[in-house]
């Protein structure tokens, strides 16, 4: 297994993880299937590896690959500008009405996600980093799981909240095998534990290789409150999985 960040390393081990969750959400000790690494550096200093990157789900007798949708480019930021979320500001930018950005929210933890266009509806895992830098990842196991990274900025507060999932496992697609098929402003709703739900509006899909994931951009500071929902993409190899990743970016629009 090998992750990318300039150059190529090993994951921690190699493939079929256990892992211990706790029992209300129903499932512990679930095992991986192989996955790939991608570690990444965050603007804080950690440096996150995401371990979701595993097998493409392959129907039938194994003969039909049946890969995740690719957001197209009309979908990514403009060629012009930075390119990074807080570019989108209001107005109107390549005939998509930008919603305004909201104030951003107290911190609190989030517990569910809802992306009603790719009729996602998931409780949300507190996920944290192993002692060797690596994120810890939903089981594999389990179709429709995501999970947040708990120790950046929390969804609805000012920075960048990281979300990542699974895009399948070998039993099919998984919770976000349809992430590529969002466009620029829809919905995206994080319920918190603090009764309110935070309201985002995607900015921007993007579709990134391994070597080349801009991890300032994704992961950086930002001065109002933003999303990121990652998972697998980028085309797919027997010999190495998917070769990078999908990056939709929100920004806070609101709050119910």
């Amino acid at each position: 297994m090998s992750f990318y960040r300039s150059g190529r390393r090993r994951c921690k081990d190699d493939c079929d993880y256990d892992y211990n969750y706790d029992s209300r959400y129903g499932y512990n000790h679930q095992q991986g299937y192989g996955h790939y690494c991608n570690r990444h550096r965050g603007g804080s200093g950690w440096t996150i590896a995401i371990t979701i990157c595993i097998g493409v789900w392959l129907m039938g007798n194994g003969s039909k690959q049946v890969t995740p949708p690719t957001p197209p480019a009309s979908e990514s930021f403009d060629d012009t500008g930075s390119g990074s979320s807080a570019d989108a500001g209001s107005g109107t930018r390549s005939g998509h009405r930008v919603a305004p950005a909201a104030a951003p929210m107290s911190s609190a933890a989030p517990v569910a996600l809802r992306i009603p266009a790719i009729k996602v509806d998931t409780p949300l895992l507190g996920l944290g980093l192993d002692r060797d830098g690596s994120l810890d990842v939903p089981p594999t196991g389990v179709r429709n799981v995501a999970g947040w990274y708990k120790d950046g900025p929390s969804p609805g507060a000012k920075g960048s909240a990281i979300i990542a999932g699974h895009v399948d496992n070998a039993r099919g697609p998984a919770v976000f095998y349809k992430l590529g098929t969002l466009r620029k402003g829809q919905r995206i709703e994080v319920a918190r534990a603090d009764g309110r739900t935070a309201v985002f509006s995607v900015d921007a899909l993007e579709v990134y290789e391994n070597a080349d994931f801009p991890e300032r951009k994704v992961y950086g500071s930002t001065d109002r409150p933003e999303l990121r929902v990652i998972t697998c993409g980028g085309g797919f190899s027997k010999k190495t999985g998917y070769k990078g990743n999908v990056v939709a970016y929100a920004h806070l629009t609101g709050v119910k």
